[in-house]
């Protein structure tokens, strides 16, 4: 390995995952390092990245971001979740909200408790037991002292970048304008030494971290690392992006449309909303596709529909030499649960907890990649479960997902919950139990048999039980304001 100490970050490719690459290292270790972030105004970003899960909240804490200042600034509405229209069969929907549900015990979710009581007609809809599901559904929202964090936000990608930007360089972070044309590698170990730009200009550096996007220019074309495909999983390799004029209130959840070869998102902004269909190109041409997502949107277009193409699927290695793959450079499952910034995030906050700076390491390389792909094969399973878990057998694609062989690690978190009402939340997991419970009954897979411990409770026990929860819940949305009323008093773009 390498004793070179790491003094000159180099930061190919901006966007949201190279600017929040360079916001973390310039405001947390920056006095260290001399960060350079290059990028080029004439290649684009895929910028579609629009929707967030609530670990961003920690970040923006450790970087002391201004919640008001940086919605205002990204056009921002609230997120609590996410309404899964036409996924286990046309016409049936559900929503996967944040939060916690209901009440457990030491040996049982709630969900146990809400099963017995199904089976005596004691409940309603398992989200009536959250207050975060209730709350998109009558579109409210508030931010409580002391709350846990239960919220996200859907935002500006392109407004974000910028936002970040201007936090990097107030801290430091030098930004340069250009292409980069070539990689240079020493020749004794094959690390990264130099980066070539158009204007012949040589950029040396001792850390490479490539925000490159798919085109993965050092990571895989200088270092071919080596990519792990997921297409025969999540075989969605298409994208069709477009904004339309906000027609009516912003709502505080996305929503997900299934279709017959793949799935329509709605993400509502303050000034517009940002529309994409995800989609199979076995199944569906570009222009189909194209014509299909124009079909079903509201409001007046404000830019050219784009197709993005992608392959799902990992590096093998996300850090290999002196480089570290952050953002779409490191493989993409998909958008469906919004995780793509959240991956982003992590990469930055475990590459500053092992930032190497006295030469980079074998240990801390293993140690980095082994925590990556640990994260992403559990996103990558619950993501697959939405696909698999289905009635749908309607199209060529709904039929390949629902029969298709899933990894053996989802075969059994389906099996667990189905006989056992049992739903693992693996230590440092994203999707908590509550995540698991809310898709997998909402998709369709009810399980078997409750815990034992629900019968301890006499049936009079468990209807006051389940009840008092309910109310509690209603009690709580029905004090929260009007979620577009919130926007506007604390946080409304200029």
């Amino acid at each position: 390995m390498s004793d070179t100490k790491i003094k000159n970050v180099i930061i190919a490719g901006g966007g949201t995952a190279g600017w929040m690459c360079a916001a973390a290292l310039s405001k947390l270790l920056g006095k260290n390092l001399n960060i350079t972030l290059i990028e080029s105004d004439d290649i684009p970003t895929v910028g579609v990245g629009e929707a967030t899960i609530p670990t961003l909240l920690v970040l923006h804490k450790l970087l002391g971001i201004d919640e008001a200042e940086f919605m205002a600034a990204t056009n921002a509405t609230f997120k609590l979740g996410i309404a899964f229209d036409n996924w286990r069969d046309v016409g049936k929907d559900y929503i996967h909200s944040f939060g916690f549900i209901g009440q457990d015990c030491w040996a049982a979710g709630f969900q146990h408790f809400w099963l017995k009581g199904l089976k005596q007609n004691l409940v309603t809809e398992i989200g009536d037991y959250i207050p975060e599901h209730l709350a998109c559904r009558e579109e409210r929202f508030a931010i409580l002292a002391n709350q846990d964090k239960n919220y996200a936000y859907h935002l500006d990608a392109g407004l974000y970048a910028k936002f970040l930007r201007n936090l990097a360089e107030k801290h430091g972070c030098q930004r340069l304008e250009g292409k980069i044309q070539q990689v240079n590698l020493r020749e004794d170990n094959g690390y990264i030494q130099s980066l070539t730009l158009a204007s012949g200009q040589q950029v040396e550096g001792d850390l490479f971290i490539d925000c490159t996007g798919f085109r993965g220019l050092l990571i895989e074309q200088a270092l071919h690392t080596g990519y792990e495909d997921w297409n025969h999983w999540l075989p969605c390799d298409s994208a069709i992006a477009v904004q339309t004029q906000t027609v009516g209130k912003p709502v505080p959840y996305v929503r997900s449309i299934a279709h017959d070869s793949g799935w329509q998102w709605r993400i509502p902004l303050q000034n517009r909303t940002g529309n994409g269909l995800v989609f199979c190109s076995k199944y569906l041409s570009d222009e189909d596709a194209k014509q299909l997502l124009l079909n079903n949107i509201e409001g007046e277009l404000l830019n050219e529909p784009r197709v993005i193409k992608y392959r799902t699927g990992t590096r093998r290695k996300l850090w290999n030499k002196n480089c570290v793959a952050i953002g779409l450079s490191s493989g993409f499952i998909e958008p469906l649960e919004s995780t793509s910034i959240h991956l982003f995030q992590q990469s930055i906050v475990r590459l500053m907890l092992m930032f190497p700076s006295n030469g980079i390491n074998q240990a801390a390389v293993d140690e980095y990649n082994r925590q990556c792909r640990s994260e992403i094969d559990n996103i990558k399973d619950f993501i697959i479960l939405h696909y698999h878990l289905t009635d749908r057998t309607d199209s060529p694609f709904w039929r390949y997902c629902k029969n298709m062989p899933i990894p053996d690690t989802l075969k059994h978190r389906m099996d667990l919950f189905k006989q056992n009402g049992k739903a693992v939340k693996l230590a440092d997991e994203l999707f908590g139990e509550a995540s698991w419970v809310q898709v997998m009954i909402g998709q369709g897979l009810m399980p078997e048999q409750y815990h034992p411990i629900v019968d301890l409770m006499s049936d009079s026990e468990l209807k006051d039980f389940l009840d008092t929860i309910k109310a509690g819940v209603k009690r709580k949305v029905n004090n929260w304001p009007n979620h577009l009323d919130f926007i506007k008093h604390y946080c409304q773009a200029k």
